[in-house]
């Protein structure tokens, strides 16, 4: 042990395979090293700082079987982060006695708000307006980080920024190529969700640029980055159990989805999903 948390690189031509490379490439070489959750008996994490470049985020299978929960369970976290269902279960700032969530995704990117002001920031439609009106630009990003709420609440933000650039492709096509950087990343039991619910906000993005500027976009690489990205102990056995031993004893056809084949099934949910998510963290 030199000091150093490794840094790793994977990539993938899919969400799936590049999730599952991640996964490979930090048990193999992470570093070993408590969390701030960590019971007394349990193993250290294992820990890096990671970059998943995943080069075509739409290519199939892009589901992988082995994340947490189901298919309506990745639904249901989309539209969280794209439709803000769960928005109204954040807690009301400087109210000691509202125990709700300390953010939602969606209100930190679409609803960015500062301290005392009614005003709101919906950092996505900034970012599609820069790029349609200038392609080339390094100035369309979304932060969430709130330093005057994140540096003392219990829960502070994972995800941390995004930044979006196009490059032209043919004729009146552009690509655009995503950064997301997560100042930490549970890898096993967030990461993939996370992944998926973002890929789908470039696809959102895509297609507002191409409604401002005529120009149709198509989606580039997708690159995921974490300072801290980590498999926490407590996991390690049905990390082991579940995941490692399908790579052992399933096909990579076995172990993921095509999203064109669950798509309805996923699709069939969103009522119930946005009646239930209603019902939540109602004071």
């Amino acid at each position: 042990m030199n000091g150093n948390i490794p840094v790793l690189m994977v990539t993938g031509k899919s969400l799936a395979e590049a999730w599952e490379n991640s996964l490979i490439e930090l048990y193999r070489h992470g570093c070993d090293i408590k969390t701030e959750y960590d019971k007394p008996d349990d193993p250290p994490s294992k820990d890096s700082t990671m970059t998943i470049v995943v080069q075509e985020p739409l290519a199939e299978p892009m589901i992988h079987r082995d994340f947490p929960g189901g298919l309506e369970d990745l639904q249901e976290y989309v539209l969280e982060v794209l439709e803000g269902i769960k928005d109204h279960c954040v807690r009301q700032a400087g109210d000691p006695t509202d125990s709700r969530w300390e953010y939602t995704y969606h209100q930190r990117l679409f609803k960015y708000q500062l301290p005392d002001s009614e005003k709101f920031y919906d950092q996505i439609a900034i970012i599609a307006e820069k790029l349609a009106k200038v392609p080339h630009t390094r100035r369309a990003q979304a932060i969430t980080w709130k330093v005057w709420e994140d540096n003392d609440c219990y829960d502070p933000a994972c995800l941390q920024s995004i930044w979006c650039r196009l490059l032209k492709g043919d004729d009146r096509t552009y690509i655009l190529n995503t950064n997301i950087r997560f100042r930490s990343n549970d890898a096993y039991k967030a990461a993939f969700m996370n992944m998926f619910a973002l890929t789908q906000l470039q696809v959102e993005i895509a297609a507002r640029i191409t409604r401002l500027s005529g120009h149709e976009i198509r989606l580039g690489r997708y690159v995921h980055q974490s300072d801290s990205y980590h498999i926490y102990g407590s996991y390690f056995e049905e990390f082991r159990s579940r995941f490692l031993k399908a790579l052992e004893t399933r096909p990579f056809e076995k172990r993921t989805y095509r999203y064109a084949d669950v798509r309805d099934i996923m699709t069939s949910a969103i009522p119930q999903i946005r009646e239930k998510a209603a019902r939540m963290g109602r004071t």
